[in-house]
């Protein structure tokens, strides 16, 4: 199987095919959430470069090896390094419906070798990229006001506050807030993924395979958001 298998397949006129799609969304947004929903719904794998790049060092292959020889040493692994895995990892057959990027491309870079690969292949489907798009201080609320008790149980101080603050209803545990999901870890992330987005989301808008979902909604509705947003940037194409 090769990187032909990203291309479009012959299907019945009914079928929908969502190809590949870049879910975007910062930290609490219920990104997570949305991808396990496109999954089940199409049958289509997530492929996240963290996973991949664990896989690969736990596995011991020449890529894992050449990435944990620049882990240790405290250093970025290579824009080159993660392509080559991302290659690898999209040659799968369970790729040909279609697929989830997480974590992938990261930088402008990394969308214009995504693009170029995808495009030698006949008949292939592009990249379109959805952002679901959450409030500022929604989001903060989200991360920094959520704790957990000592069984994994999850709270938050905002939209769903323990009976008597600071201790689990089920088991009277104290609930803890981790670190990072203090204020200041929250503002560092927030900047660092606006700042690696901004390129990514700029790219793909002038292709007009982009759109922005609001995630301030139901799960249920934010998914029927995306499925709708997905179809209408296919149909353009």
């Amino acid at each position: 199987m090769t990187i032909d298998s990203v291309a479009k397949q012959p299907a019945p006129a009914e079928i929908f095919l969502p190809g590949p799609v870049l879910l975007l969304g910062a930290p609490g947004v219920g990104k997570g959430t949305q991808a396990k929903a496109l999954m089940a719904a199409y049958g289509i794998p997530q492929i996240s470069t963290g996973d991949i790049l664990r896989a690969n060092i736990s596995k011991g292959t020449p890529l894992g090896k050449a990435a944990k020889a620049l882990v240790d040493q405290g250093k970025l692994v290579s824009d080159d390094l993660v392509n080559e895995m991302v290659a690898d990892r999209l040659a799968q057959p369970d790729t040909t419906r279609g697929f989830i990027l997480d974590g992938f491309p990261r930088t402008l870079n990394q969308a214009l070798w995504l693009d170029a690969k995808l495009a030698a292949a006949p008949d292939f489907l592009p990249v379109v990229a959805i952002s679901i798009i959450v409030d500022y201080e929604q989001l903060k609320h989200r991360i920094t006001g959520r704790r957990i008790s000592s069984a994994g149980r999850i709270y938050n101080i905002y939209s769903n506050p323990p009976r008597v603050p600071g201790i689990c209803d089920i088991d009277g545990s104290p609930l803890v807030q981790r670190l990072d999901d203090s204020d200041a870890v929250f503002a560092d992330r927030m900047k660092t993924f606006e700042a690696q987005t901004a390129p990514v989301v700029e790219h793909y808008r002038k292709l007009s395979r982009f759109e922005e979902i609001n995630g301030d909604q139901s799960v249920e509705q934010v998914t029927t958001a995306i499925e709708a947003a997905l179809q209408r940037l296919r149909k353009s194409k």
